[in-house]
Formats: structure tokens, C-alpha cells, sequence
């Protein structure tokens, strides 16, 4: 499947640089560094909301609050229907209210809450951003892609590069709204993580078309450029709920396949498309999971396993890192359908500390 040709350059115009966050001020009160006990008057972004009833009828409010180094559930006791349409999942409240330890996990019982108009915060505040240098993360893709000696899969890459408008929401997406990589960056730290898995990867099995395994690394979640919001609060656009990702990265494949033709002057190979296709369509693994087709190349069964230890390693690590209660065990995991062991020191860490 290998067409080589001489390398031309890649696009090389650097994203608008994507910032990381700012350290925020001194008294600004971040959910990470919330502990039991706490006076809270601060501004939140709501992302969920409930009117509920308790035992005894009487409603409260129970609401998700977030700014972007984490969330906090919150609830306002004896509270009627009129503050609770006064706001919406999307807007900034300033709150009142104290933090308590609730069944392992810390909550917040408020006592007001208000709409804040968007221009009076920084958004910057609000959305998590990853960590690392997006402008360093975008030349490491730029660098596995330049690898490619394939002509069509080169001028593919090409033509994903040199549309702005992609690199610029490619290098802001989050991976996932609440799984794993889910900030501002995260899409591109999770492709270039798995670029960097595959590179190693590929040559333990020489029968693995590297350069199919590179570009289907690099194209499995192209549609959630598209599928997902992620201006103030990270949401699925109209297309996305519709449509999903799958779909729309296999048409966006297919827009950018017709784009390398005319770069090369030559057709884009339909096998080698219909490969591409796949591992898009395929690369969530089963039918449990959105694939409507199981992985049936190597290439794609590769991306599969790659993504999910990438994504699976993101959230164990994420979640013993950002608890911070005193027990042994991390609260219960939804998505992963378990609590996860913290225990002491690693056996590594155990080990250095006797040699002291």
C-alpha cells in the first residue's frame, strides 16, 4: 500500500496559541483547592440543574458547578421555582454557600445564588485547559505527519493542515466531555499521545501498515472538531447530536481525500480511503460502544487498543491524582464502574525511601 514520493513540507502555520489558563488571582476561590469546612463567595459556571423534592416535599435545588480545575455538586435547601428558572446550565452564578464532606465526597451547601452577566468574568477561568504546551503538542503531530513517505497520505495530511480553520479547532477541542482529556487542548494531547504510541508500536509488527496505522491514529476523532462546542461550556453542537463523530469524520475524510487529489494530480487510491473510513467507523471496537462496524484491519483494531489505553490510563491517573480525601480508595467511578485503589507509596517510591 505504499506509494513513496519525494516529501514536500507540511503546512506550516502555526494554531493561535491556546492558553493554558491564567494562575488567577490570589482570591479567587478554585473547586481544586476547596476543602470540608469552607466559606464560599464565589463565581461558578453551571452546567446542570434540578428541581427536586425532598422527603418531606419540600423542593431544593441541586446543581453542578465547575470552573476549569474541576467541579463540585451544590445544593440549595427550601428553594422555589422562580430561582431556579432565574439561571441556566451556561451561565455564571455568584454563589454563597459552605463546602462539607458528603459520603466520601466533598459537596457545597449554598445559601445564594445568582446570575452573573458573562462580561463581568474570565472565561479563561471557567473551561480547563490542558497543561501542556499546545504549541509544542502541534509541532510533535507536524512531525509524526512529515514522516509519512506515502504521496496520497502525505497530501491528505496536507490538506487537514492547511485549513485554519480545522488546526484552530483541532488544537481547542476537548476529547470528550467528561471521560478522559476533557479540557481545552485535550483532543490534540490525546492524538499526539497516541502518535507517539503507535511510533513505537508499529515496528513490533512489521505486517502493520505503519503509515495507515500514523494517518488512522491521526484521523479517528477528526469529527469532534465538529460534534463538540467548547466556547464557554463543552456541549454537543446541532451536527453532533445528529450525527455523531464517526460520521462526520468519515465525511471529513472524504472532503480532504478529494482536496489531496488535487494536490498530487493524482486520484486518491479507493482502497486506501476505504481503509481510512474503517478505522473512523470502527475504532470504538464494539457495537456497545457507537462502532457500527467492528474492527476488521489490523490498522483499525491497533487504533482501537491504542485509544482506549490512552483514554482508560488519562482517567485512573487523572482520578487518584485529583483526589484528595484520606482514604486508601478514590470515590466511585461512573464510567469505569469501579473506585480505584490510591493505597501509600508506590512500590518504586517505598523502595527509594528505604535506600535513604
Amino acid at each position: 500500500m505504499s506509494e513513496n514520493a519525494t516529501q514536500q513540507p507540511l503546512a506550516t502555520r502555526q494554531p493561535a496559541a491556546t492558553p493554558n489558563g491564567p494562575e488567577g488571582a490570589i482570591s479567587r476561590r478554585f473547586v481544586q483547592g476547596l476543602a470540608d469546612g469552607d466559606s464560599v463567595e464565589e463565581v461558578y459556571l453551571v452546567v446542570d440543574k434540578q428541581l427536586r423534592a425532598n422527603r418531606n416535599g419540600n423542593l431544593f435545588i441541586q446543581v453542578d458547578l465547575r470552573d476549569r480545575t474541576g467541579g463540585i455538586a451544590a445544593r440549595l435547601w427550601n428553594a422555589g421555582e422562580p430561582l431556579f428558572r432565574s439561571f441556566e446550565p451556561g451561565d455564571f452564578v455568584f454563589i454563597k454557600g459552605k463546602v462539607q464532606l458528603f459520603q466520601g465526597a466533598l459537596q457545597m451547601i449554598l445559601n445564594h445564588v445568582a446570575r452573573v452577566a458573562p462580561e463581568k468574568v474570565s472565561l479563561a477561568d471557567f473551561l480547563p485547559h490542558t497543561d501542556k504546551d499546545v504549541g509544542k503538542l502541534y509541532e510533535r503531530l507536524r512531525a509524526h505527519l512529515r514522516k509519512l513517505a506515502n504521496v496520497h497520505l502525505r497530501a491528505l495530511a496536507e490538506a487537514f493542515l492547511m485549513d485554519e480553520e480545522f488546526t484552530q479547532a483541532f488544537c481547542k477541542a476537548p476529547a470528550g466531555m467528561r471521560n478522559h482529556h476533557a479540557y481545552v487542548g485535550g483532543l490534540l494531547e490525546h492524538v499526539v499521545n497516541m502518535l507517539e504510541g503507535a511510533d513505537r508500536l508499529a515496528p513490533l509488527y512489521p505486517e502493520l501498515d505503519r503509515e495507515l496505522f500514523i494517518m488512522g491514529v491521526f484521523l479517528h476523532d477528526i469529527g469532534k472538531v465538529r460534534e463538540l462546542t467548547f466556547d464557554r461550556m463543552f456541549g454537543y453542537s446541532d451536527e453532533g447530536q445528529l450525527l455523531g463523530h464517526l460520521v462526520i469524520g468519515v465525511e471529513m475524510l472524504s472532503e480532504k481525500a478529494a482536496r489531496a487529489t488535487e494536490l498530487t494530480g493524482m486520484r486518491f487510491p479507493n482502497e486506501l480511503l476505504l481503509r481510512l473510513k474503517h478505522i473512523i467507523v470502527g475504532h470504538h471496537g464494539t457495537h456497545e460502544f457507537g462502532s457500527p462496524r467492528l474492527p476488521m484491519t489490523p490498522e483499525c483494531i491497533a487504533v482501537h487498543y491504542l485509544d482506549n489505553l490512552d483514554a482508560k490510563l488519562h482517567t485512573f491517573t487523572r482520578d487518584i491524582r485529583e483526589d484528595n480525601s484520606s482514604t486508601s480508595w478514590t470515590p466511585f467511578n461512573q464510567s469505569l464502574n469501579r473506585r480505584l485503589f490510591k493505597g501509600g507509596k508506590t512500590p518504586a517510591a517505598e523502595e527509594e525511601g528505604e535506600e535513604e
